[in-house]
């Protein structure tokens, strides 16, 4: 997946040198949970997050999830194998 450089985020993150913002990486991530969690799911938090490297627009990610404990799944975000970002996000049936 990508984020658009016509993402509406992206103009006051950073003027001239735009990155994607962090919350629209969380959001991305919540968007992938149903697949990973098997049905529809309100996320309840992201108790810990790690962002080690900037997601430039237009720049192929991918978000792998992985199942900690029931209503919680740990996610990485990747580029080119290299680790942008990782945590922890609860989530709860909807």
């Amino acid at each position: 997946m990508k984020i658009a450089a016509s993402h509406p985020a992206l103009p006051g993150h950073f003027p001239g040198h735009p990155v994607v913002p962090g919350v629209v990486l969380l959001d991305a991530v919540a968007a992938a949970l149903p697949a990973h969690a098997g049905g529809a799911v309100r996320v309840t938090g992201f108790p810990t997050v790690k962002f080690v490297a900037p997601l430039l627009p237009e720049r192929e990610f991918e978000i792998r999830l992985t199942a900690k404990r029931p209503g919680q799944a740990a996610f990485e975000i990747l580029a080119s194998d290299a680790r942008l970002a990782s945590g922890t996000v609860a989530y709860e049936a909807a």
